[in-house]
């Protein structure tokens, strides 16, 4: 059983207690009350039932939260790495280049800025 149920059995085992308390008293003992500090007893178990209850609530709700985000997360940084393929080869040829053996990719030149380059004739 979670915490929160555990919360809200206390919670309404206590109030019950409490109520049925003051009625068996109040009716056998011609109307005399309960003592004091057997109600604060009953109700501050209650209510610090139901506080807990409500925040076990919002954790696991939290929690559920995380979880899906993380999963998403992980789903979506695997398409990333999928699509963009292996970072590492830049590293490779440039070791490559250095130790001065030929690299199996040739690298891009520069980038002509706003200028067309011409691989063949003119057009």
């Amino acid at each position: 059983m979670t915490l929160k149920w555990m919360a809200v059995v206390v919670a309404a085992v206590s109030l019950t207690l409490c109520v049925t308390a003051n009625i068996v008293v109040g009716t056998v003992h011609g109307g005399d009350p309960v003592p004091f500090l057997v109600n604060a007893l009953a109700i501050t178990a209650t209510g610090t039932a139901v506080v807990l209850a409500v925040v076990a609530d919002l954790h696991e709700r939290l929690e559920a939260r995380i979880t899906t985000l993380t999963e998403f997360l992980t789903t979506r940084l695997n398409e990333l790495d999928r699509n963009t393929g292996d970072h590492n080869t830049g590293f490779v040829e440039g070791y490559l280049l250095s130790r001065g053996q030929d690299p199996a990719v040739v690298p891009i030149g520069p980038r002509l800025h706003g200028r067309r380059a011409m691989l063949g004739g003119d057009d």
